[in-house]
């Protein structure tokens, strides 16, 4: 089968930084899919991993976690899907990626791809949407109330590929005030087109633009990105007894600050069922299955803004480049491998 892969981990400026490659099919067993991959999209884990991440000695480094397909065959002991089913997913990351023409992945955390998304719309949703999913209500615990503050969230990084989809999920499945942070005219847009709110700049000094808003101090803030560029700020405008999430990975993260306000922080890891293989691994599935519901019934929609075709190293290179910028707006997604290069 054909894939995408690395046998040196580093920066992009190198031929063999991503290289076509062909690998062996592999074979399900147990409580593995066998997935045909349709469309994969691209998030920061894929660029941090490529730059640091070493494959063992001569074998080749596969990236990719979000994807959407079609299962062509089980492993013995599945018992919720089975081949010519449509799924997405989003992976795990101990396992070789989704840039491939195959993939195996584990049942318990796969869902029903949405029948209203073509492959490239589904493929935007997976990692993000459990990512946020599980911030907003296994983490924060958005449901419920801080004592006497504002019933506001502010998600910090709006217009990213989470920033995005919590927004979406904070707007339609809560009674929250939702402010999002964006900072060039087209993000500020994205995020309002997403449902945010308010829409503040996180060029400038966040907790007086919080202030202006007159809504009082904010029950939760989500931290997508510059988590430690921000804290100080953060620090000061949440509410006390409030809750704070972050998925970024700060060098350091002085929360001392916190302790005045008793203020709780709660880190999210999406892998982190898969990594440890947890009793309740099987939320992840039921998870995606409500978000395909979603979407299926109008109430969330793809954050897809680009995409790219063929899946190649080529392509995928480019897309790894735009990640690196930090300017992307949503998700970018790769569709489909070139029959003709078989």
């Amino acid at each position: 089968m054909r894939a995408i892969g690395y046998q040196q981990p580093g920066n992009l400026d190198r031929d063999q930084a991503l290289v076509d490659i062909e690998l062996p099919t592999p074979t399900p067993e147990g409580q593995d899919l066998l997935v045909e991959v349709k469309a994969v999209s691209v998030n920061p884990v894929d660029v941090k991993i490529r730059r640091s991440g070493k494959p063992d000695l001569g074998s080749w480094k596969v990236l990719g976690w979000d994807a959407a397909g079609i299962v062509t065959a089980v492993g013995s002991k599945v018992t919720l899907f089975q081949p010519g089913d449509e799924v997405f997913y989003a992976g795990a990351i101990a396992r070789p990626g989704t840039n491939a023409e195959y993939h195996l992945v584990d049942e318990r955390i796969v869902g029903t791809k949405p029948k209203t998304l073509d492959w490239a719309a589904a493929a935007a949703l997976p990692l993000t949407s459990i990512t946020a999913w599980e911030m907003l209500f296994d983490r924060l615990d958005v449901n419920r109330s801080v004592p006497g503050a504002a019933p506001a969230i502010l998600i910090i990084g709006g217009a990213g590929g989470v920033g995005s989809i919590s927004i979406q999920m904070a707007r339609g499945m809560t009674d929250l005030t939702v402010i999002a942070t964006a900072s060039r005219p087209e993000t500020m847009s994205w995020v309002k087109e997403m449902g945010a709110h308010h829409v503040i700049d996180h060029s400038s000094p966040l907790a007086e633009q919080i202030a202006a808003l007159g809504l009082g101090a904010p029950a939760f803030v989500f931290s997508t990105t510059q988590t430690d560029r921000h804290l100080d700020a953060i620090a000061a405008l949440i509410s006390p007894q409030g809750r704070f999430g972050l998925i970024d990975d700060p060098a350091a993260l002085e929360i001392t600050q916190f302790k005045r306000k008793s203020v709780s922080v709660h880190w999210e890891l999406m892998f982190t069922r898969s990594l440890f293989n947890t009793v309740d691994i099987a939320e992840q599935g039921k998870l995606l299955n409500e978000v395909s519901h979603l979407v299926d019934e109008g109430k969330l929609r793809t954050t897809l803004t680009e995409k790219y075709s063929p899946i190649n190293a080529a392509n995928l290179k480019q897309v790894h480049r735009l990640i690196e910028s930090g300017k992307v707006r949503g998700k970018i997604v790769l569709e489909g491998f070139d029959t003709a290069a078989k």
